[in-house]
């Protein structure tokens, strides 16, 4: 047993003989020295108002010294404590700033049509309205409705078209954008045409981009207020259709203003213009800058691997097509990756329940730091203000009738005027900023050590010393003063064989 438990004693045993040896060759101070060295600390320190209660003779001027002293040292306590509990409530301001330019960025605008699919295509396949349901939940959670009266062809079409590509459909029967439905393109009077937009899909269907990513027209500046796009759009109401017993009533144009790098969203941000109306837009540029967390709600660290920049919307995406792509095995329309497209059976069978459990267990959020996808820190935004005034003139209408050789009635029903311009060559900047920043705390601590206790860093470090010699004396003490006592008075058991082994132990 001594043989066992040696080993573990003998480390211990000499580390502290060897501490002991080294504390031993310092000497410990005499009451007198200590209380010198207190008296010596009092009467020479920084802070104000301790050597005035060690060298004031009466007590009364003693005792009011002492109040004093305490008083502020309680008060300069409560205020740090204030000042540390307002900080880690990581307060922000926001503030608002106006920069004048002598350019400024064009932003990219999306256009799609009220009507999504052409008329021969709705009429071949009659369930496409129904299909498209089950399609558009992949952007916005919604039930589909089983009471629709063409269910049952609706299963029996999902069964019996198991290869039909509703990507391809959408392209190729949906709004296009060529010389017909693209009458007139002006771009700040250099004209513009079909070819300086970029394709994209969105809950419209076939959707178009002027100033897309990498587009030439993305590297131009606008220098003139007042002035900017100017587009003539053929809707052509008798070639699109949209089934009105589902809601689609309208007739024209939508249009999201976003930045280049942004992903349209056009429902909740879209902006329609009727046929037969001139919509002029007026716009401004918000940019705004968000603290991180704690400050704010943003998280730097995020990176989107399908977009260069990150949007919650375009983050939202991406969460719905990961989960989808583990339970399916496929990426649904719309939705961003490189993965094999799904099926309308799929769609069906799979996607919708997917979406459904994400929306009940709340896999894909938005908002808060700890969200799927929290709040941008830097995001450019469009604020736009919209007119009308009916488009053509009863001459213009004239004048075009002849130049198209279409009806006036044609003319009033089909053609759909834009134009968007700058208010100014201006742009606003909304930064949330830190309320309290680590020098401000530090000089808000150092302002009331000063003001009620005459302390700077030079005091603190004093203080520190003090406390690290007297700490330092009082372990001198016990390490050499305290085993000594002990061994005196376990003297008269060390006749006691056992019990030596026991305690050595």
């Amino acid at each position: 047993m001594e043989q066992i438990e040696q080993p573990k004693a003998s480390p211990e045993k000499g580390l502290l003989e060897k501490l002991k040896l080294c504390l031993s060759k310092k000497p410990l101070p005499s009451p007198t020295d200590w209380k010198k060295f207190d008296h010596d600390f009092a009467t020479s320190t920084s802070f104000h108002g301790v050597h005035n209660i060690v060298r004031n003779q009466s007590r009364i001027r003693k005792l009011i010294w002492l109040a004093v002293v305490l008083g502020s040292v309680s008060l300069v306590v409560w205020q740090i404590y204030s000042r540390l509990v307002n900080y880690f409530t990581w307060p922000t301001t926001t503030s608002i700033e106006v920069q004048y330019v002598e350019e400024i960025d064009f932003p990219a605008v999306t256009f799609c049509n009220l009507n999504r699919f052409q008329t021969e295509a709705v009429a071949k396949f009659g369930i496409i309205f129904f299909l498209w349901n089950i399609v558009y939940k992949v952007l916005h959670f919604q039930e589909i409705k089983s009471n629709y009266t063409g269910f049952k062809e609706a299963v029996d079409f999902l069964a019996s078209h198991q290869n039909f590509s509703i990507t391809e459909f959408v392209k190729n029967n949906g709004f296009y954008l060529n010389n017909s439905t693209l009458m007139e393109c002006d771009f700040f009077g250099k004209p513009c045409g079909p070819q300086d937009f970029a394709h994209v899909f969105t809950e419209y269907g076939n959707c178009f981009t002027f100033n897309h990513g990498e587009n030439i027209q993305a590297k131009e500046k606008v220098s003139v207020s007042g002035r900017g796009l100017s587009l003539l759009f053929n809707v052509n109401q008798e070639e699109f259709t949209d089934n009105p017993a589902l809601g689609f009533v309208d007739a024209g144009i939508i249009f999201v203003i976003h930045s280049p790098n942004k992903v349209p969203q056009i429902d909740g941000l879209g902006l329609s213009s009727p046929v037969g109306m001139h919509a002029r837009v007026t716009i401004s540029q918000v940019k705004t800058v968000h603290q991180e967390y704690p400050w704010g709600e943003c998280n730097p660290n995020i990176k989107l691997q399908n977009f260069s920049t990150y949007s919650t919307s375009g983050c939202l995406k991406e969460c719905k097509a990961q989960h989808i792509q583990e339970q399916c095995g496929c990426l649904p329309f719309l939705l961003p990756g490189n993965g094999i497209e799904c099926d309308l059976q799929k769609f069906y069978d799979c996607v919708s329940p997917t979406l459904d459990f994400i929306e009940v267990k709340g896999l894909c959020t938005m908002g808060t730091h700890n969200s799927s996808c929290p709040v941008p820190c830097e995001e450019t935004e469009y604020p736009a203000t919209i007119s009308y005034s009916t488009f053509p003139s009863q001459k213009a209408l004239k004048y075009l009738s002849k130049k198209l050789n279409q009806s006036q009635e044609y003319i009033r029903e089909n053609l759909v005027n834009i134009e968007i311009n700058y208010s100014d060559l201006n742009y606003k900047i909304t930064q949330q900023q830190k309320a309290v920043s680590v020098s401000e705390l530090l000089a808000d601590v150092g302002g009331q050590l000063g003001l009620f206790c005459g302390a700077s860093m030079i005091t603190i470090i004093e203080i520190i010393e003090y406390i690290f010699t007297n700490f330092y004396w009082i372990c001198i003490l016990f390490l050499l003063k305290i085993p000594e006592m002990t061994q005196g008075v376990s003297l008269p058991q060390h006749h006691l064989g056992k019990g030596n082994r026991i305690e050595e132990c």
